[in-house]
């Protein structure tokens, strides 16, 4: 079952919206990352994630082990949407350095 609207979510046991901070604690969880940002309003979220394990993989092979760690809150519908930005530590040293 999906659970868009705030009835559903509280049929399918989501209680309260999900923080920023709980979120990154999650992704932190399963997955190193050297820098996490997270923002977002409770459902639509936009993160930058740094972390070797993104080495040598694609942009859809990174996604996916990003959403690894969300599991069943992707399915239930407890974290509805994750845009990202993925990075390995030598691609977010190189856009640091063009910044300057």
């Amino acid at each position: 079952m999906r659970c868009y609207n705030k009835l559903q979510r509280l049929r399918c046991g989501i209680k309260n919206t999900m923080t920023a901070d709980q979120l990154q604690s999650i992704i932190r969880a399963g997955l190193s990352c050297e820098h996490l940002t997270v923002e977002g309003d409770g459902r639509h979220w936009y993160a930058t994630i740094v972390s070797a394990a993104f080495e040598g993989q694609r942009s859809v092979a990174r996604q996916r082990l990003v959403y690894a760690t969300l599991g069943e809150r992707i399915k239930t519908d407890e974290v509805h949407a994750v845009s990202m930005k993925t990075l390995t530590p030598a691609e977010w040293a190189a856009k640091a350095a063009e910044a300057q």
